[in-house]
């Protein structure tokens, strides 16, 4: 059973690298999906869950439309069997995925640094890191202590004491 599941998988990666144009002086398909095949079942010592799940990401991701740079560079031999073999989805990702995910980490952080840092808007401060005037001031006193006047980029997020 396994060794059926093995050559169903090898026939479908092939399937999958042949799918479009071939970049010119690259190896044999059928070899490289035979090779990438092997290089999973190795690392994952059999044809269960993960196994089939692992195959089916690189399918996926080989087949992608959006994603032609992944399987010309395996075709090419800039990402290796073993590499492509153990990638992430985040890292067999997109250019313009990666990206579109950086931008929503950086948006969460921003937001979550807003929620922290509660204050005025304010264009009289202008951020050393970005050069812009959209800044958040906060002003704080303690008893007998003169008051202190925290910034923050609404930019960046560059943060600091005025």
């Amino acid at each position: 059973m396994a060794f059926e599941v093995r050559i169903k998988c090898r026939e479908m990666l092939a399937a999958a690298l042949k799918a479009g144009d071939m970049p010119a002086g690259c190896d044999d398909p059928e070899d490289m999906a035979a090779q990438l095949e092997e290089a999973i079942y190795v690392e994952l010592k059999s044809c269960q869950v993960k196994y089939k799940n692992r195959i089916r990401s690189r399918l996926a991701n080989l087949r992608d439309p959006k994603n032609p740079a992944l399987r010309e560079k395996f075709l090419l031999g800039l990402i290796s069997v073993e590499q492509l073999a153990r990638m992430t989805p985040e890292e067999m990702a997109s250019d313009d995925l990666k990206q579109m995910r950086q931008k929503f980490v950086q948006e969460s952080i921003n937001a979550a640094q807003m929620a922290e840092f509660q204050g005025t808007k304010t264009d009289l401060f202008k951020c050393d890191r970005c050069q812009k005037r959209n800044c958040i001031q906060l002003h704080t006193r303690d008893g007998d202590e003169s008051m202190i006047t925290f910034v923050m980029c609404d930019e960046c997020g560059n943060r600091w004491k005025n």
